[in-house]
């Protein structure tokens, strides 16, 4: 099963590396945003923005068309609406475990695609993270976007992680 290496650079900037070639780069404008650029290796550039009054879906888009939308559901799981092939496609980001926080991407059929393993370097106060794949996962098209898209979602799940354990720890 492949694997790739996600290692951060500060707290908003990610780099997708497989075989220690740099895939794509994933960057956040500012620190605690949904807001986020995604660089390929090819030249591509994409744009993630919250959608809506309260921003609770996410948009990927190549200039004006939606090619990915998200939203977390009341099971707290990210239902992912795909556009990036000829077909509509439904996939759901979960955790897999909430105290060793990994996560898997599955298709709508049940099929595990990728499981993201987050490693916390405690010097850096940052995360890095191992993605595996699965052969399911090799049929996949636009696969680089895709697995920088987990790694958004990633950070999406430790975002909500970390607000819900600092405002309980406050009150």
């Amino acid at each position: 099963m492949p694997e790739y290496l996600v290692k951060a650079n500060g707290t908003r900037e990610f780099h997708l590396l497989a075989a220690d070639t740099q895939v794509g780069v994933l960057h956040y404008p500012e620190w605690y945003t949904l807001k986020a650029d995604v660089q390929l290796a090819n030249g591509s550039a994409y744009q993630v923005e919250p959608r809506g009054f309260w921003g609770t879906t996410l948009e990927l888009k190549d200039q004006q068309t939606v090619l990915l939308s998200f939203k977390m559901n009341w099971s707290g799981d990210i239902i992912i609406k795909s556009k990036l092939d000829a077909s509509a496609k439904v996939l759901v980001f979960k955790s897999k475990s909430v105290l060793k926080h990994t996560y898997v991407l599955h298709d709508k059929e049940g099929r595990e695609l990728l499981t993201i393993q987050p490693d916390f370097q405690w010097s850096k106060l940052n995360y890095n993270y191992t993605i595996t794949t699965t052969p399911d996962f090799e049929q996949v098209e636009s696969q680089a976007l895709l697995l920088l898209m987990a790694v958004h979602c990633a950070n999406y799940f430790m975002t909500m992680l970390a607000t819900v354990t600092t405002f309980m720890v406050a009150t």
